[in-house]
């Protein structure tokens, strides 16, 4: 019993071991590869560089528009965010209050969530037919399109999180008077704060990285540009300069690694938060 157990430990760490170097070689890769010279790269693709050559970092920031690019994506991130946290848990608490008193809450909520089992290709054509109909092909419209689909997983964890929140405390305030905005933006939203936080999180990680999004909305002009476009369409303009091109890279990945090495303690909370009725 005790050889199995030991057998079956050693298979675990080597698979792990190997779940690692499988994630951080590319990793690697992207990090050394910014910092070298072409020369230096094409003497070695894989070795450490012999300096922390910048070079490559100023060729991408002064040339292609890039600062361009990483304006639109912090934009259409921050707006679409904003507008995610703002409207999803107000509606969340809604139908959390309502959700086994009417019929009509309940049929809400699954019809919302059900969503979580259609593929966006089969929405992709009738809703970029609808966005151009109306002239919403810009970050606008794109921002909409993130809030629309983020209440897809949004309203599900944030109404299971609501429910855990105690009705006396909205029907108090309800009887000194408060109005419903001020009982969900003054009351609801301080006690809500980890499944807020993580559902913001969770959607900055998304929209900065999206790009089939953008893609299909933002193609109209290239000052529209996402920095995923950019780096798409990077290769066409330098195909053989994999310094320059990696050095984009890292200029896209370190802001959100960083969001999310700050806030993913927010994560943990808000997704079991939720999970213990007080």
């Amino acid at each position: 019993m005790k050889n199995h157990f030991t057998f079956v430990k050693i298979c675990s760490y080597l698979i792990l071991s190997i779940g690692i170097i499988i994630v951080i070689f590319p990793m690697y890769l992207t990090i050394v590869t910014s910092f070298k010279t072409t020369a230096e790269s094409a003497e070695n693709f894989f070795s450490w560089p012999n300096s922390l050559f910048l070079g490559n970092y100023v060729d991408v920031i002064n040339s292609n528009n890039f600062l361009v690019y990483f304006s639109n994506s912090v934009f259409v991130t921050v707006f679409s965010v904003f507008l995610i946290i703002l409207y999803i848990p107000a509606f969340s608490f809604v139908i959390s209050r309502s959700l086994k008193k009417q019929h009509y809450y309940r049929f809400l909520f699954y019809f919302i969530t059900i969503g979580i089992f259609v593929p966006f290709q089969i929405l992709m054509i009738p809703v970029i037919r609808i966005m151009s109909s109306i002239s919403l092909m810009n970050h606008s419209g794109l921002s909409l399109l993130y809030m629309s689909y983020a209440q897809i997983q949004g309203v599900f964890i944030c109404t299971n999180y609501m429910m855990t929140i105690p009705t006396d405390l909205d029907e108090s305030a309800y009887i000194d008077g408060c109005s419903i905005f001020r009982v969900i933006y003054s009351i609801i939203f301080p006690l809500a704060k980890p499944i807020v936080a993580t559902l913001g999180i969770i959607n900055i990680l998304w929209i900065w990285n999206d790009f089939l999004l953008p893609l299909l909305v933002l193609n109209r002009s290239k000052s529209l540009w996402t920095l995923p476009l950019f780096q798409y369409n990077f290769k066409t303009t330098y195909s053989f300069d994999f310094n320059i091109a990696f050095a984009a890279f890292m200029l896209s990945i370190v802001p959100i690694m960083l969001v999310y090495l700050f806030a993913q303690k927010y994560i943990i909370n808000g997704l079991t938060g939720g999970s213990v009725k007080q």
